[in-house]
């Protein structure tokens, strides 16, 4: 894999941008989380009036061989079906991008169809990966294809001008593998990451966990993010890890969507551990197990909207109010240009 280097956020301009905040017309901290936001942007910029421009979410797809091993409430086909409704317009991503002025990019990281659409960014490096019940997810050489996709993929939003991107997914089952990646990476038991997904029912529920116990023994003795991916993960988490590192790298923001979008940033944390200081979470998931990534990786979300939808929805809702934070730095008035009291 591709050895990152990313530069750990300097803290130089800490003071300047907190006393900048605390000099707005408002109690000190009134703001709360907007604070927060806003002074986490402002030193990934290194700027106390930041800006963010050009909004992106990019939605990586991609199919699972364990899908067959009914883990999911719905069939393999609906991953490609899913994509061609990004394409057209109608998923709910389409309508809270549309909403909040945000970029959309639909990559077929490894989809089980072959789309002939020009709006659907092709890194397909398989039809699909191997089901892990049995064997590797994927080799170490489709790995290496999925970062340097994932790499290009974020090089190519943030050479449009994107400086904060979004990151969503769609590939039936990848919940399972997101669960195997949590448990591995958080030192967890399985029943503590593994959820009902796409709504499995109790009898569901207890097959899926079985299964991927099974992977689990199919697979023992994970030691790093490379080993945990190739027997895990999809192509979609794959490209996802690698392009939220790349977009960390390059200096711009990184919104992590929900449970799957976590596993990846868990992986990508494991590469390369600064990559934290660029990230915002939007949402905590209503996925078992989401609230306990966040709780590893000490992050507090911005919503929590009982949310388990995928897509980059998170991301999107989440968006107006990162956009509000940057926004009141930048306009509201200071106790002096307003010429209003300060607290005794």
């Amino acid at each position: 894999m591709i050895d990152f280097k990313i530069k750990q956020v300097s803290q130089d301009l800490r003071d300047s941008i907190l006393n900048a905040i605390n000099q707005k017309t408002k109690p000190v901290g009134s703001l709360g989380k907007l604070e927060d936001i806003a002074l986490q942007i402002g030193l990934i910029q290194g700027s106390i009036n930041p800006e963010l421009i050009k909004p992106s979410i990019v939605v990586f797809a991609g199919d699972h061989g364990v899908a067959a091993e009914g883990v999911s409430a719905y069939p393999a086909e609906v991953t490609p079906q899913m994509v061609l409704n990004f394409v057209s317009g109608g998923a709910a991503i389409n309508v809270f991008t549309k909403q909040h002025g945000i970029d959309l990019h639909v990559v077929d990281a490894g989809v089980n169809y072959t789309f002939e659409s020009d709006e659907v960014i092709d890194c397909k490096v398989g039809f699909g990966t191997k089901s892990y019940l049995y064997e590797q997810a994927m080799t170490k050489i489709e790995l290496n294809e999925c970062f340097a996709y994932g790499i290009k993929v974020a090089d190519r939003i943030i050479d449009s001008g994107s400086n904060i991107i979004g990151f969503g997914e769609m590939g039936i089952g990848n919940t399972s593998s997101a669960a195997l990646i949590m448990s591995e990476v958080c030192f967890l038991p399985l029943q503590e990451c593994v959820g009902k997904g796409t709504g499995l029912d109790s009898e569901g529920l207890n097959r899926k966990l079985e299964a991927l116990r099974d992977a689990k023994k199919t697979h023992p003795n994970l030691v790093t993010p490379e080993d945990i991916l190739c027997a895990f993960s999809g192509f979609e988490i794959a490209q996802m890890t690698a392009a939220m590192l790349r977009t960390a790298d390059r200096g711009a923001v990184i919104l992590v969507d929900g449970f799957i979008s976590t596993s990846a940033f868990l992986l990508a944390a494991q590469i390369d551990p600064n990559i934290i200081d660029y990230a915002i979470f939007s949402h905590c998931s209503d996925e078992s197990g989401h609230g306990k990534m966040l709780d590893y990786l000490q992050v507090k979300p911005v919503l929590d909207l009982q949310l388990r939808l995928g897509e980059g929805t998170g991301c999107a809702l989440a968006y107006p109010i990162i956009e509000s934070a940057v926004r009141f730095l930048n306009e509201m008035a200071s106790f002096e240009s307003a010429d209003v009291s300060e607290a005794i």
